[in-house]
């Protein structure tokens, strides 16, 4: 556009008057052109023909606007809504508590995200922490917040209000990047529930050592639910039902209250207990004789609409 210009005022610099010397050179439209555009404008050449003037007006006044704009579109967006945008996002930390971080919004990390969703945590408090532009743009259309950079560094999960999450969900796609994760969280939070995910079974324990609280595998997993299809298509529709919380029943964890107390297995009236936990014990259904006690922990499938209000884990 501004090519455009100097070359119209080239062929038109008769109409054109120069006060210092009288004479228009192209160095003189060149420098005529970019102080006209830029409405700076200092006097010493002007146009004098109707021609120059016409094109000053109908062509350099819209150019000059439409520059303008682009400076001003330029400005907003790397100054003003730079400025908003870290606004917005410090008054939402001071807000976040007992929300969910997510660290890789990779394939797991989105399923992660949707279950979470699913099971009733608001959109604004799903935390995508992740280094794809790309990947932050998709979770923010979904409604989560999004931190662009790297999981294992302090100031990222610093700004992600690890401290006061519910629970860490580490699935970065690299058991390395995630054992690293998951020691600068731990050093962060020591309280914070951290679930991590690992691409190989046999970096499981190094993901414990960290610090992980929970550790899932999707391949040992997925080569498990395979292998029972085989057998059985329902084994998989049973597992899916079970886990998901779309499914028509539910897998609860609860603490046993004082309705449960004294009770085997069989006599529990919400729903059909697997497992107590009781300290670092473990007692599954085939014990019936087992009888409930204060402090265990017990696991019960419930139906989806009936599922209970009590605390879940």
């Amino acid at each position: 556009m501004i090519i455009l210009i100097i070359a119209m005022f080239w062929l038109e610099r008769d109409g054109l008057k120069d006060g210092l010397d009288g004479d228009v050179s192209f160095i003189d439209t060149v420098y005529f052109a970019m102080v006209t555009i830029t409405t700076v404008g200092y006097g010493d050449i002007v146009p004098v023909s109707e021609r120059a003037r016409l094109l000053d007006a109908l062509l350099v006044t819209p150019a000059r606007l439409f520059i303008w704009l682009i400076f001003i579109g330029t400005a907003y967006q790397f100054v003003v809504e730079r400025i908003i945008e870290d606004t917005r996002m410090r008054i939402r930390q001071v807000q976040l508590r007992d929300h969910v971080v997510i660290c890789g919004f990779g394939h797991s990390g989105r399923c992660a995200a949707a279950e979470f969703a699913r099971r009733g945590v608001p959109g604004g408090n799903i935390v995508v922490i992740d280094e794809s532009e790309t990947a932050l743009r998709d979770a923010a259309d979904l409604g989560y917040l999004g931190l662009r950079g790297d999981s294992t560094r302090e100031d990222i999960l610093t700004e992600a209000c690890v401290g006061r999450a519910r629970v860490v969900v580490v699935c970065v796609g690299r058991d390395d990047t995630a054992v690293l994760s998951v020691l600068t969280v731990r050093h962060l939070a020591p309280d914070v529930r951290v679930v991590a995910s690992a691409r190989e079974v046999e970096n499981e324990k190094l993901l414990v050592q960290s610090g992980a609280d929970a550790i899932v595998s999707p391949a040992a997993i997925a080569g498990s639910l395979l292998a029972g299809a085989a057998e059985s298509s329902q084994v998989v529709e049973y597992v899916t039902d079970l886990v998901s919380a779309g499914g028509r029943i539910t897998l609860q964890r609860r603490e046993a209250g004082p309705e449960d107390f004294g009770k085997r297995y069989t006599e529990i009236a919400d729903g059909v207990l697997l497992r107590i936990h009781r300290g670092p014990d473990m007692i599954g259904f085939w014990q019936p004789e087992a009888i409930i006690q204060p402090g265990d922990v017990l696991l019960v499938v419930v139906p989806h609409e009936r599922q209970s209000g009590r605390k879940d884990g």
